[in-house]
């Protein structure tokens, strides 16, 4: 099991930037998957991007392609959603989740039950 602590997010005006953040422990963070989940009032949970224990693999939802950057940081424990272009609708709370390292994990997994562990959450807001 791993504990996850995000971080990062904050009030911005449409088209500014945020870098979240992800901090791992109680476990090593090369032993698991990373994904970025966010959830509206009032809408379920979605997926965001997705990375391999390597991050040599990612994958990201159509709302976002081309304007957030998953990575991770297996030395510092720690992984990363960078979200350029912001727009209104992007205003969630976002959740990184981490699944162990499997057969499942050769590929990003953009499925919510795949991960078991999840951070608290941080809120992103965009105003227009």
């Amino acid at each position: 099991q791993v504990q996850l602590a995000e971080s990062g997010g904050g009030l911005v005006q449409a088209g500014a930037s945020l870098r979240l953040s992800c901090a791992a422990s109680g476990s090593p963070f090369s032993s698991y998957a990373l994904g970025w989940f966010r959830q509206a009032p009032g809408k379920e949970r979605e997926f965001v991007a997705a990375t391999t224990w390597s991050g040599s693999s990612t994958a990201y939802s159509d709302s976002v392609q081309g304007r957030f950057t998953i990575s991770r940081d297996n030395l510092k424990n720690t992984g990363y959603l960078q979200m350029n272009s912001l727009k209104p609708e992007d205003t969630a709370i976002y959740y990184c989740a981490a699944a162990p390292v499997s057969d499942s994990t050769a590929q990003p997994l953009d499925i919510a039950e795949e991960y078991e562990d999840w951070g608290q959450g941080t809120q992103v807001t965009v105003s227009s």
